[in-house]
């Protein structure tokens, strides 16, 4: 079945532009949104007498309790019960409440008994059969919804063509979330030695509406038997949700500041704030140079951001594809890697082209003004 993006995007964002303004606004507090997959007559996974939808709800209010120690985070859940809450109204609910940030919390399942690891996704396009598969399954839910013909008319879980749109709505949080993801899968990776599926991209409903970062971890395979007495374990959900909880604050303490105003590297206006953010110091490893002069001059630069990660790596071309010049920014605990620097937004499409052909094909344009990031909208009239 075939939409009309353009359609959608303008009914959808016309409905969503109050909620985006409210979310642009100071926040009082850092306010985290727990999401609980699944619930009431959708159990989500089974396998081995393990249901996901215990176990995310048990991790997710643990997650909870341990955040409510400090005085500087609010928790709020999509459910803290075994009940049963459409797709839909799980981004809803955290928009209304204005919340930082939302992370989704599922267990992953598979046909096959040897899988087993945890992933963390954020919103994004994946060619690849596995993430698809995920994305799918996490998505199916809203079958079980009695009026999903006309509340998801148009959307096809199974088609990703009438997903592209949905893409549109996470792209100002992408940064974010995959900072946040990052900071996730590092603490079950080195804190608690699961195996790391790594931090991916896919199309779930649950983030689309989202107005925050926000991202989905799936927690492990409940098809997978040791997997599974892990998951099902007071141990294991503690060791989870402990996990989660401190991937959550350091996350806090990287990107928000002292008096909890969110500083957004990706999306924030120069004209707009008053908040002083650090000069941006861009490194090119392979002439032990900085560009910092350039980024500082008083106009536009566009650059194509092509990875983030938490691993350094050396800014080699054979390291990104080919591609040359290629820099990175520290973020917190995240590279930052981009490719190409022009004041030419025409170039910088030549460029993000040029990208997407040697495979980056997540890669996406950003841009500078005075040493800082600023909105493309902003600077693309």
């Amino acid at each position: 079945m075939k939409i009309n993006i353009r359609i959608y995007l303008t009914v959808f964002l016309s409905l969503s532009f109050g909620l985006f303004q409210a979310q642009a606004q100071k926040q009082e507090k850092f306010k985290v949104m727990l999401d609980a997959g699944h619930g009431g007559n959708d159990p989500g996974a089974i396998g081995h007498g393990v249901k996901e939808k215990d176990v995310v709800l048990a991790v997710v209010l643990k997650v909870g309790k341990l955040l409510e120690k400090h005085k500087d985070i609010e928790v709020a859940y999509t459910r803290n019960k075994d009940v049963f809450i459409p797709v839909k109204d799980r981004s809803t609910i955290a928009n209304k409440a204005k919340a930082s940030v939302f992370v989704s919390v599922h267990c992953n399942s598979s046909t096959s008994a040897t899988p087993f690891g945890t992933e963390t996704f954020v919103m994004g396009i994946s060619k690849n059969k596995s993430n698809m598969e995920v994305a799918k399954r996490e998505n199916a839910v809203i079958f079980l919804e009695e009026d999903y013909k006309s509340k998801y008319k148009g959307y096809d879980p199974n088609n990703p063509e009438s997903m592209v749109a949905m893409m549109l709505l996470q792209g100002e949080y992408i940064n974010q979330s995959i900072s946040l993801a990052s900071a996730i899968q590092n603490n079950f990776t080195n804190k608690l030695k699961r195996s790391n599926r790594g931090v991916k991209q896919d199309i779930f409903y649950v983030l689309h509406g989202c107005a925050m970062p926000s991202v989905l971890t799936e927690l492990g395979f409940v098809s997978n038997k040791k997997e599974a007495e892990y998951l099902k374990s007071e141990k294991g959900q503690n060791e989870l949700a402990e996990a989660i909880a401190n991937a959550l604050i350091n996350y806090k303490n990287d990107h928000y500041s002292s008096s909890s105003e969110f500083v957004d590297f990706s999306t924030i206006s120069v004209e707009d704030t008053k908040i002083n953010t650090p000069q941006v110091t861009e490194v090119v490893e392979n002439t032990k140079t900085t560009i910092t002069e350039s980024i500082n001059k008083n106009e536009t630069i566009f650059k194509v951001q092509i990875a983030a990660s938490s691993n350094k790596l050396d800014l080699k071309p054979s390291n990104f594809k080919g591609l040359n010049p290629v820099t990175y920014i520290k973020d917190g605990s995240l590279y930052k890697y981009h490719f190409g620097e022009t004041n030419s937004y025409p170039t910088a499409q030549e460029l993000l082209q040029q990208a997407k052909t040697s495979g980056y094909e997540q890669a996406f344009i950003i841009a500078f003004r005075d040493g800082k990031q600023v909105k493309l909208s902003d600077v693309i009239k």
